[in-house]
């Protein structure tokens, strides 16, 4: 006889409020390095406490790369970094067999994705074929080579970059790789005021290095905390009525998958959690929906014609769902 489930134990307020330590930690060591971005960090922190994967997508120059670094230095861990290029392989990537001539046997010799966080500089740069050589290890952390499953260090985050504007050699995401990134973030240029302190400083000194503070094992355990978050039910029904209006707008021939609404339930508990919270506000949705969502969106052709971006379309989306009732939070 098979006993049923058991439920997981609700985050309690001292959990949560250890989660808010960790994360305020890493957000001062990754602002040693990234001034002005408060926002895009804290969205990134969120997407790695939600155990999710990271695209940040941004012109040039505006420190895509060095939020990567700056949060994988500080989480502690294994850091992998891949430069994407138009001759990547996909085992250059994941491993390949090699021949151990003293026992007449394949071993398998592990790719840079063996690690707990791993940086794909400029992504879209490579093949089609050696993007999807990222799927299987981002939505089930495990690479299968030759039959046989390879488990990849817990915890794992892949963190992707890619340039918007330099089309030239580049290949488009497509959508099957686009639904396994939890947000899909930009950083922007600075404001005058910041950008004349980063120069500033940049002049008088190299910036510091940023030290881990919290530990791979400590973040598995924070992510655990997360993911147990209380979500109401009225608020599992506002995220699947959200999914399925981007679902039917006339102006999207791709909504929102379950992936996604999954997706905005694990990104909200992270917000939730960064903010002291042992549950989940409709606040918290509405402020990771648009990193989470506009990236599974898709314009119908009439609509790029008249200029709507899946940013506006999810605005109305968010404005025309009524929110759920006070009550069913607690």
């Amino acid at each position: 006889m098979t006993s049923a489930p058991t439920t997981p134990v609700q985050a309690s307020v001292a959990e949560v409020a250890q989660v808010q330590l960790a994360a305020e930690a890493i957000t001062a060591a990754v602002e040693t390095v990234l001034s002005g971005k408060t926002g895009a960090v804290r969205l990134a922190l969120s997407c790695l406490l939600a155990r999710g994967h990271l695209l940040i997508e941004d012109v040039p120059g505006t420190g895509k790369t060095s939020l990567a670094k700056a949060l994988a230095a500080a989480t502690g861990g294994s850091v992998h970094r891949v430069q994407f290029t138009p001759d990547l392989l996909p085992s250059d990537i994941t491993g390949v067999p090699v021949w151990d001539q003293d026992r007449h046997v394949f071993e398998f010799r592990p790719g840079p994705v063996f690690a707990n966080v791993v940086i794909a500089d400029e992504i879209n740069r490579a093949s089609p074929k050696t993007q999807s050589a990222l799927l299987e290890v981002m939505e089930e952390a495990q690479v299968t080579v030759d039959g046989v499953a390879h488990p990849v260090p817990r915890p794992f985050l892949v963190v992707a970059t890619q340039n918007p504007i330099d089309l030239e050699g580049t290949y488009r995401l497509p959508e099957a790789q686009l639904d396994r990134f939890l947000m899909h973030i930009s950083l922007g240029h600075p404001s005058p005021e910041v950008e004349e302190r980063i120069l500033t400083g940049r002049a008088l000194s190299a910036p510091p290095p940023v030290h881990a503070v919290v530990g791979a094992q400590q973040l598995d355990a924070l992510q655990d905390v997360v993911a147990r978050v209380f979500v109401a039910p009225e608020l599992a029904r506002y995220i699947a009525q959200l999914a399925a209006a981007t679902r039917g707008h006339q102006a999207l021939r791709l909504g929102v998958s379950t992936r996604g609404s999954l997706a905005l339930v694990r990104a909200a508990q992270a917000q939730a959690a960064c903010a002291g919270r042992h549950f989940v506000l409709p606040d918290d949705v509405k402020a990771v929906a648009p990193a989470v969502l506009r990236h599974r969106m898709m314009l119908t052709p009439q609509a790029e014609v008249h200029g709507m971006t899946t940013g506006a379309v999810l605005n109305e989306v968010l404005g025309g769902v009524a929110l759920p009732v006070p009550g069913g939070v607690r």
